[in-house]
């Protein structure tokens, strides 16, 4: 007698499964993708502000964000896409920060007073900042030209500092002469000079200005330089 075959079961196609399974499928592959690209920010970040745009290798970038070197290309396009969007990610998290202080809620002499501190501050613990706009500078801005984005995100902070700078002078604690683009370029000139020249400094003056004594007294010193400056 003939035995007969078991007939094969049909394969699901995805089509055919169930929607909850392919949405459960989906989710992990769009965590997965995104887990994957902030990987790839923050190792080209680090990369970057080592060594610059020109000097940064994708193969590093890659291995450091433990992925193929195609991902970049697949999700940035290029080194320079990626350049780009590491740019964007360091100056959306300090403009972040910046409208999580809150301003509006403080007295404009307090508040003025909490920015410049954590604009110091925040260059203080964020050396690859530093390293990335020296690095920009070189390359004359260009990447941050061709940033919409990054454009941008500039205006809000500017619109909270004129604010503040509009109550002090309503208050008469502060001039009605101050430009909040100009003050805003004075604070973090102030800062930006102290922490991407302190090696140099600290040997010209024979101090070492990166000790936390020196950093105290620094971070005193443009709070007060900036307070004394808005004063009617």
């Amino acid at each position: 007698m003939a035995s007969t075959a078991p007939k094969s079961r049909p394969q699901r196609t995805a089509a055919a499964q169930p929607a909850a399974k392919r949405t459960r499928t989906a989710a992990p592959a769009r965590r997965d993708a995104a887990a994957t690209q902030e990987a790839l920010i923050a190792a080209a970040v680090a990369e970057f502000s080592r060594n610059g745009f020109a000097g940064a290798r994708v193969d590093e970038i890659a291995s450091a964000a433990g992925v193929n070197k195609q991902l970049v290309y697949h999700y940035f396009e290029s080194k320079q896409g990626l350049y780009l969007v590491a740019l964007e990610s360091v100056y959306a998290e300090i403009r972040e920060k910046e409208q999580r202080l809150s301003l509006s809620e403080l007295e404009p002499h307090e508040a003025m007073a909490q920015l410049v501190g954590f604009s110091f501050d925040y260059l203080a613990e964020h050396p690859e900042f530093i390293a990335l706009l020296t690095d920009e500078n070189r390359n004359q801005g260009q990447h941050i030209l061709e940033s919409e984005r990054l454009q941008k995100m500039h205006s809000p902070f500017i619109d909270m500092l004129e604010a503040t700078l509009e109550r002090g002078v309503a208050a008469g604690v502060f001039r009605p002469d101050v430009d909040a683009i100009n003050l805003y370029i004075s604070i973090a000139g102030i800062s930006y000079f102290f922490f991407s020249n302190n090696y140099t400094l600290s040997a010209i003056f024979g101090k070492p200005l990166g000790s936390r004594g020196a950093l105290v007294q620094r971070r005193r010193h443009v709070i007060e330089f900036a307070l004394n400056a808005l004063r009617p």
